[in-house]
């Protein structure tokens, strides 16, 4: 408000100054205008500060009563452990993902798209043990929306969802995640909330507070599904960007005829990115991402996972495909 004043006046400020040259070259003349001038200037120095110092003030003070540990939050550099009174109750946290978020991915799996959908490819590489294809869709007011098939050659099913789903071995090998944590896992409905931290070249890091769920259906195959959620101990930090729109999902199966499976993912999220360079950072990054996936999926599948972590997750409650979702499934097969 201050600077906006500021622009407003310095017209006026200038014209009084060149009026009061004294014609006779005996430098500035004061003039009954000077002191009503000056006054003027002194009454909206006056008015700023007052304003300032009522607009600053009260801020906080709302946001300590709405939000008593928002301030501790954005100072610090990791989350408390969840206490059962930061938890989303039974209730709320069953909703967070439901089976049309299942039917959805289905269909966007099985290419049932919009007809407004327009797809273009991006990506088509392959080595001997290993094939990634992608293409991506760019609709009207929403971020870039993505469908990929990865195959990856001598792995089982169990053994790609296991990999996908170990988020403490990711810190391992995917060197973009800066931190992971579970906060929240309700053992009715199978869905697990974590958050995580990303990191973006030459950008911000991104904060993720994520609900996911993963399905089991009759063939054998796996659904996941993850989704943008918040969570009341996940406060935002200052530092980081908290992304709020994620829909990704995935489904992992067998390849007929030949020891190998495969995962087909559609992935959208808003990380504040411009469309354009969004687009050519994935065309230009992901062949070398899929790349490390695949030498740490060969890594996972050598180690002992009776080792491994044995915490309640997603994974340890996989739900089985039900209702509607399992006859779509069946019809599709």
């Amino acid at each position: 408000m201050c600077a906006a004043i500021a622009i407003w006046f310095s017209p006026v400020v200038s014209k009084f100054w060149r009026e009061k040259i004294d014609g006779g070259g005996n430098g500035w003349t004061l003039t009954s205008y000077t002191y009503g001038y000056t006054l003027a200037v002194i009454v909206i120095i006056l008015i700023c500060h007052l304003l300032n110092s009522r607009l600053r003030f009260p801020v906080p003070a709302f946001q300590f009563r709405e939000q008593p540990s928002a301030r501790p939050h954005a100072e610090s550099n990791s989350y408390p452990d969840v206490s059962p009174s930061s938890a989303l109750s039974d209730v709320r946290i069953t909703t967070v993902i439901s089976e049309l978020d299942l039917k959805n991915l289905i269909d966007d799996i099985n290419m049932k798209f919009h007809a407004n959908e327009k797809w273009e490819d991006v990506i088509n590489r392959r080595t001997d043990r290993l094939s990634y294809y992608a293409r991506c869709c760019k609709q009207k007011d929403a971020p870039l929306k993505y469908l990929s098939v990865t195959v990856f050659e001598n792995c089982s099913v169990e053994m790609l969802r296991d990999f996908y789903m170990d988020n403490d071995f990711r810190k391992v090998w995917d060197k973009t995640l800066i931190e992971h944590k579970q906060l929240q896992v309700d053992t009715s409905s199978g869905i697990e909330i974590g958050l995580m931290i990303k990191k973006f070249p030459l950008l911000t890091p991104r904060e993720y507070v994520l609900a996911w769920r993963v399905w089991e259906a009759n063939d054998g195959s796996f659904y996941c599904f993850t989704k943008e959620c918040e969570y009341p101990s996940a406060q935002r930090r200052k530092k980081y960007v908290r992304v709020g729109l994620f829909r990704s999902g995935w489904r992992i199966k067998k390849v007929s005829g030949r020891n190998a499976c495969e995962i087909q993912m559609v992935h959208q999220e808003d990380a504040g990115l411009n469309v354009e360079m969004a687009k050519l950072a994935f065309a230009k990054g992901i062949w070398n991402y899929i790349c490390k996936m695949d030498d740490a999926l060969r890594q996972y599948s050598t180690l002992d996972h009776s080792q491994l972590t044995s915490d309640v997750s997603a994974v340890t409650l996989i739900q089985k495909v039900r209702g509607q979702c399992a006859a779509i499934i069946a019809y599709l097969e």
